[in-house]
């Protein structure tokens, strides 16, 4: 089974908006039974410690598919660029490919 995991910072206001996102893109991918766990980063040592490049941050097994190779952990907001330019949500195209390789490896 696939382990997903949102990470979000306190009163994140993209947490629901994110929350709906993984949740589509999992039933999208055919992965209708993983739940994912949300999980509040409360200071920056727990940042650093976890990877979390901000809020909101999906972790699929233990991995952020949208990791920078130049990112700092820190408690911030995060945001995320696709075609249509920034957002404070992960664009849906790309977690449903990175979900869908980590069912395939499974």
């Amino acid at each position: 089974m696939v382990d997903v995991q949102l990470l979000v910072v306190d009163d994140c206001p993209n947490e629901e908006p994110a929350a709906m996102i993984l949740r589509k893109a999992l039933d999208d991918v055919g992965l209708p039974e993983v739940q994912f766990s949300t999980r509040v980063v409360a200071d920056q040592a727990e940042a650093e410690a976890v990877g979390f490049a901000g809020s909101p941050t999906i972790l699929i097994d233990g991995c952020d598919p949208f990791a920078a190779s130049t990112g700092t952990a820190g408690l911030a907001c995060r945001l995320y660029r696709d075609d249509a330019g920034l957002s404070g949500t992960p664009p849906l195209a790309p977690l449903r490919q990175a979900l869908k390789r980590a069912a395939e490896h499974r």
